[in-house]
C-alpha cells in the first residue's frame, strides 16, 4: 500500500503492538518499547496509554510494563471459532457420552456467552442451546465466566435489573458476588433450578494464558435424572474439558 494512503498514529500504534507481542513473560516498559520503535517516551506513552483503554494492552499496576491485553484473546477466540468448534468438539462429546446428559460450549458474544457447541445423547430429549445467549446470573455458564471476569467487567455486564426466573434465581447483587467467589474456589459453578425448575448443571472455564475466560464447558440435565449429588463429578468432567480446550485455544 502508497505510504501516503497509510494513517501514521495507526502505523506507530500497531508497531507498538508487535513490539509488546515480541516481549518476554513480564511485558517492557514505554520507554524501551519506544526505542525499539524509533518513538519518544511521550509518543509512545500516549499510544500505549489508548491501546490499554481497549483492553489491547495491559500494564502490569506494579512494575508499569505492558503486556499483550484480553481484547486480543477475544479477537482470535472470536476468529476462530469453527475451528475451535471442531477440534474441541470431541471433547463435547465425551462429557455427553460420559453424564448421558447435554454438554455444550459457550463463547463470549457481545456482552453475553453464545452457545456456539453442543452435544446432546439419543436418549435425551433436549432444547436446543445453540445460538442462545445464556443468562450470567441464572445459570451455571454465566457464574463460571462472571467468576472470572475483573470485578469491573462483569459489573457492567451485569448492569440493571437482574431477571428473576424460577424462585430459585439470584437477583441480590451482593449474593451473587459471595457466590461468585466460591466459584473460584472450587473451580467451576453449579446452577440448582435457577433458570428452570427442574433444569441442573455444572460449568467450568476455560482460560486464556493470562487467567481469563475465553469460553465456558458446561453439562445440563433434567431433575428427574439429574440430583445435587451428582453436581460435584460433572464439576470435575467440565473442569478437565475446559482445560483441555484451553490447550486448544492457546496453542
Amino acid at each position: 500500500m502508497d505510504a501516503d494512503a497509510r494513517v501514521q498514529s495507526l502505523d506507530r500504534a500497531i508497531a507498538l503492538l508487535n513490539a509488546v507481542a515480541d516481549t518476554p513473560p513480564g511485558g517492557e516498559s514505554a520507554a524501551a518499547l519506544g526505542a525499539r520503535c524509533g518513538l519518544n517516551r511521550a509518543t509512545a506513552w500516549r499510544l500505549l496509554a489508548t491501546l490499554e483503554h481497549h483492553g489491547v494492552l495491559e500494564r502490569d499496576p506494579e512494575t508499569g510494563n505492558f503486556a499483550i491485553g484480553f481484547t486480543v484473546e477475544r479477537w482470535a477466540a472470536e476468529a476462530g471459532v469453527e475451528g475451535l468448534v471442531r477440534r474441541a468438539h470431541p471433547i463435547i462429546e465425551r462429557i455427553a457420552a460420559t453424564t448421558g446428559e447435554t454438554a455444550n460450549l459457550a463463547l463470549p458474544r457481545r456482552f453475553g456467552l453464545t452457545y456456539v457447541d453442543e452435544a446432546v445423547p439419543r436418549s435425551v430429549l433436549s432444547a436446543r442451546w445453540l445460538g442462545w445467549q445464556a443468562p450470567l446470573h441464572a445459570t451455571s455458564t454465566g457464574k463460571a465466566y462472571l467468576a472470572w471476569l475483573p470485578e469491573d467487567e462483569a459489573s457492567t455486564l451485569l448492569s440493571g435489573d437482574l431477571k428473576r426466573y424460577t424462585a430459585k434465581t439470584i437477583v441480590d447483587r451482593r449474593e451473587l458476588r459471595a457466590v461468585l467467589a466460591r466459584v473460584r474456589e472450587r473451580g467451576y459453578s453449579v446452577s440448582v433450578g435457577e433458570m428452570e425448575d427442574d433444569l441442573f448443571g455444572a460449568s467450568a472455564p476455560v482460560l486464556g494464558t493470562r487467567g481469563r475466560p475465553l469460553g465456558v464447558v458446561s453439562v445440563w440435565g433434567a431433575l428427574s435424572r439429574v440430583g445435587e449429588a451428582e453436581l460435584p463429578e460433572f464439576g470435575e468432567l467440565v473442569s478437565e474439558a475446559a482445560g483441555q480446550i484451553a490447550a486448544i485455544m492457546n496453542g
